[in-house]
């Protein structure tokens, strides 16, 4: 039996995500492509309404927009961050804004890490390992 093509072939362990973006298009790709990766995803499209999904989930990795109305992706980190279940959660900036000072934002709102649009799941997925990893060695 050849084991090389077991190891192309298995999927990894899947993540709970939780995929908050007010851009319903971009949420409903990522979702998608995300759970062809073998994760468990769930959407919404705003900040209040991620932070309530966020309560009752209790994801592994939250992907947040920043620029949203009402309760923008700052504000719904903090939030997280705030409950217990939320200081362990992975929480991923996937975002327009790119600038140094826009980085420096995401770090002091409690963010893991930033992402800039248009998002290379590649990119992505390395991100969410290399984060889950330094962790368990934590």
């Amino acid at each position: 039996m050849n084991t090389e093509n077991l190891k192309t072939t298995a999927k990894a362990p899947g993540y709970r995500i939780l995929v908050v973006d007010d851009n319903q298009d971009s949420a409903t790709t990522l979702t998608m492509l995300l759970k062809l990766k073998g994760n468990e995803v769930h959407t919404r499209y705003g900040g209040r309404t991620g932070l309530e999904a966020a309560e009752n989930l209790h994801p592994q990795v939250v992907i947040l927009d920043i620029g949203m109305p009402g309760m923008d992706g700052y504000e719904t980190c903090r939030h997280i961050r705030q409950q217990p279940w939320g200081k362990d959660t992975v929480i991923v900036a996937l975002t327009g804004y790119g600038r140094e000072e826009d980085k420096r934002k995401t770090q002091e709102a409690g963010f893991d890490g930033h992402l800039i649009k248009p998002v290379d799941l590649a990119s992505l997925t390395q991100l969410l390992d290399t984060l889950f990893s330094r962790e368990r060695t934590d």
